[in-house]
């Protein structure tokens, strides 16, 4: 399913054209196609906004417009009637042409704000308030020579009231349309907003996309960088990805092919010289231990003592050989890589076995606290650093002194803790313990050193494996040192 998935998202690169894309390149384009959306989303939205701020600008002018000019026409038709009554009753002409003046300003208002509406019915009513303007206006003319009375006016004037009222009631419809328009718009403009949220998902999964593009082929290079960081120079370094890519698998697979060259002349020249040395090192050795015997004749004090300097400097160098040569096959050999599932607790021991005697001939107490841990690694690799580990224990630990081995479990990693009451480490010697061929303080009673590689070699399977460690120690009593090993897949055997 993984498998097939994969091969689909690759299609789908080869089918876009984005398989040879520069990782510049699909950068560009990927923040391109992330931008555009939401920019076009953005500008949608402002368009919609600014059309909803001018409706509203519209309906706003146009209420305050209406507001006034129907207050002006009630004000005006006010003063109209007054003169207009006045001047039948007291004929006067002073009044009538208070009236004219009163109707002029009316008309202008009317002409200019009501006549000329795109509103059909006030532009009907505008029209017929305006002839009812002329019928009274036709009844106070001097031309007219028929008798004015006052009830005729007053029943004219009633209906230019029921006129304006009318035109009052339009006016409030179309200023609670406009309202209803500019809300309904409001609705319109924030569900379109609110849709064009549905613009985030669709560019996250864009992004998304680009992302897995640009760092898949990267995470399978580092898989390839680690391959080669745990020693593994045989697999040859092939993805085809991006050109930056491509250049950097390039000139990996050149340091790959050298390192790998290097390894094996390493490799050749280390098996090479320790079985040169170990041939006439056996010569020396035996002729050594003829002479300490005095298989060929006594030997003074003093050349027994030269000899017995002889004999133990070339016994720690057939040890510093042994080690050298099994340092070698330990990093050289590739079988070390097959992984089995193994019993930690028959692991461990099975190596305390193997340092029965060293244990016993010190008097050491062995502590053990094991959980019921079952790994998957390679036995011999194991074996090999918990070996390491035990006899260095042993040899920094003093007579009838006490050892202790721990095993838990913690997020599916085994932790081995080993801890001695040596006189410990400062923090200088701690700094370069996993060196090669470093040698720290030789342990009290103890003058002979050792090759330096014991640590080393539990780093490097560690490292082979995944695994790490940590050292604690305390040079003050009570003194100590404990090593601390993280080893992934474990698991726990109680389930």
């Amino acid at each position: 399913m993984g498998h097939t998935s994969s091969s689909n998202f690759f299609n789908i690169k080869k089918i876009l054209g984005l398989e040879t894309l520069s990782i510049k390149k699909l950068t560009l384009l990927g923040f391109s196609l992330v931008a555009l959306p939401l920019v076009a989303a953005l500008l949608y939205s402002a368009a919609q906004i600014n059309q909803l701020s001018n409706q509203s600008e519209d309906a706003i002018f146009n209420a305050a417009e209406f507001t006034e000019t129907t207050k002006q026409l009630s004000e005006l038709l006010v003063k109209m009637e007054r003169y207009a009554s006045q001047s039948i009753v007291l004929k006067n002409k002073e009044l009538t042409n208070n009236y004219f003046a009163e109707e002029e300003i009316l008309l202008n208002l009317i002409s200019k704000s009501l006549v000329n509406h795109h509103d059909t019915q006030l532009k009907k009513m505008s029209g017929q308030f305006l002839n009812e303007i002329k019928v009274i206006n036709t009844l106070l003319s001097p031309n007219n020579k028929q008798t004015l009375y006052l009830t005729q006016l007053q029943d004219q004037f009633k209906l230019l009231a029921k006129t304006n009222q009318r035109i009052n009631q339009r006016s409030n419809e179309l200023i609670y349309n406009q309202a209803r328009n500019v809300k309904t718009s409001a609705k319109t403009v924030r569900q379109t907003m609110l849709n064009s949220l549905l613009i985030i998902p669709v560019t996250i999964l864009i992004a998304i996309f680009f992302i897995i593009i640009i760092t898949k082929p990267l995470k399978k290079l580092i898989a390839q960088i680690q391959q080669l960081e745990q020693g593994n120079f045989e697999h040859k370094i092939n993805l085809k990805s991006s050109p930056e890519v491509n250049e950097i698998v390039d000139a990996l697979e050149v340091m790959r092919t050298r390192l790998h060259a290097l390894e094996l002349q390493k490799s050749s020249f280390i098996r090479h010289i320790s079985h040169e040395l170990k041939t006439p090192l056996a010569a020396i050795r035996e002729g050594t231990e003829l002479l300490y015997d005095n298989s060929v004749g006594a030997l003074n004090p003093d050349q027994q003592e030269i000899s017995d300097i002889i004999r133990t400097s070339v016994s720690r160098l057939q040890r510093l050989i042994e080690d050298l040569l099994d340092f070698n096959i330990v990093l050289d050999s590739t079988s070390l890589q097959d992984s089995e599932k193994l019993i930690v607790t028959q692991v461990i021991t099975n190596v305390l076995k193997e340092r029965k005697l060293d244990i016993k001939r010190k008097s050491l107490n062995i502590q053990t606290s094991f959980s019921n841990i079952a790994i998957y690694s390679n036995a011999k690799q194991l074996a090999v650093i918990l070996d390491n580990l035990l006899s260095n224990a042993i040899k920094y630990s003093p007579e009838y002194s006490a050892i202790s081995i721990t095993t838990t479990l913690h997020n599916e990693e085994l932790l081995i803790t080993l801890s001695d009451q040596g006189m410990g480490l400062n923090e200088q010697v701690i700094n370069k313990v996993f060196d090669a061929f470093y040698q720290g303080p030789a342990p009290q009673g103890n003058e002979i050193k050792g090759s330096g590689l014991g640590l080393t070699i539990v780093k490097e399977l560690l490292m082979r494996i995944n695994g790490d460690i940590s050292v604690s120690s305390k040079t003050q009593e009570p003194s100590g040192t404990t090593f601390t090993l993280k080893i992934p897949r474990a698991f726990s055997l109680e389930n």
